[in-house]
């Protein structure tokens, strides 16, 4: 058998596994989830979106079996941060839940570079499940979706405590690719931290720049430590214990741990990650960052 017959067997292989799993996509109308569901849709897979406004709650274990019960696989993506102090005990109890009825296939998102997250990965890798943990480096859609976005829209000026260092900014559609190619795959990357990033380093002040080039705007930004951007945060009402898991979070994650490159798109999709500035012209042509 010739390496393109092998080929053939093995996307054949792979097309017939989609079409019998069904995956549960938490979070599923978030910023992942969203994609991961299309991702897995497009794959050919079932999708069973699990959100609130499906009856799914990360903080109300009752609500967890109903969301679970005869799927294959699923995706855990735990509100707010992976690393946040209940994360590790909410997906333990769920991978675990998970395994008892039968979904032995779990992958969870994590992040790059994050301490705090190691004990949720830790809780998912001791559940019994058939896992694969996705670290992901910061967010390129993180510019063009939620809070960072209004203040670019609104100003024309991104106040955050990135400082000059260097980040390999990820593709969101990339991490889902990445998900859905992980569950696909067989046994292929069960057992397996994947580490996903974008293809270039860039600092916060170029990436707005880049930014401010597709959207045709002058827009800037403004480094300022940690702490004085969770003044900021407290003085918009976020409550004090989460102000205070963000400061520490932006000092550790945003020191320069993550000004490096990761391989995991390239060896698990066969294709280099997505550009930025492609990621930043697409997304100004939908109006991401229209005044």
């Amino acid at each position: 058998m010739g390496p393109c017959a092998v080929r053939q067997l093995t996307e054949r292989m792979t097309q017939n596994t989609a079409q019998r799993m069904t995956v549960v996509v938490t979070g599923a109308s978030g910023r992942t989830g969203s994609r991961v569901a299309l991702a897995a849709e497009t794959a050919g897979l079932a999708v069973r979106a699990a959100s609130r406004a499906q009856g799914f709650d990360w903080h109300d274990g009752s609500t967890w079996a109903s969301a679970l019960r005869g799927a294959d696989a699923a995706y855990l993506v735990y509100p707010s941060d992976v690393g946040a102090p209940d994360a590790a005990d909410a997906v333990g109890r769920l991978a675990r839940e998970a395994v008892a009825l039968g979904v032995r296939r779990l992958v969870l998102l994590s992040s790059r570079g994050e301490e705090r997250a190691l004990p949720t990965e830790e809780a998912l890798r001791s559940s019994g499940a058939d896992w694969t943990i996705v670290r992901a480096a910061w967010f390129a859609q993180n510019f063009s979706e939620g809070p960072l976005v209004e203040e670019l829209r609104r100003s024309g000026e991104l106040v955050f405590p990135g400082g000059e260092v260097r980040e390999p900014f990820v593709d969101l559609r990339d991490v889902a690719d990445v998900v859905v190619k992980s569950l696909t795959e067989g046994d292929r990357y069960v057992g397996r931290v994947l580490e996903v990033s974008g293809s270039q380093l860039l600092t916060f002040r170029e990436a707005v720049a880049a930014i401010g080039r597709a959207a045709g705007r002058a827009l800037t930004y403004t480094p300022v430590p940690a702490r004085q951007y969770g003044e900021q945060l407290a003085g918009f009402g976020v409550p004090p214990e989460e102000v205070a898991f963000l400061v520490e979070l932006f000092e550790s994650l945003l020191d320069g741990r993550n000004a490096h490159l990761s391989d995991g798109v390239r060896e698990v999709l066969g294709r280099a990650p997505r550009d930025f500035t492609q990621f930043a012209e697409e997304s100004a042509q939908a109006g991401a960052w229209k005044a």
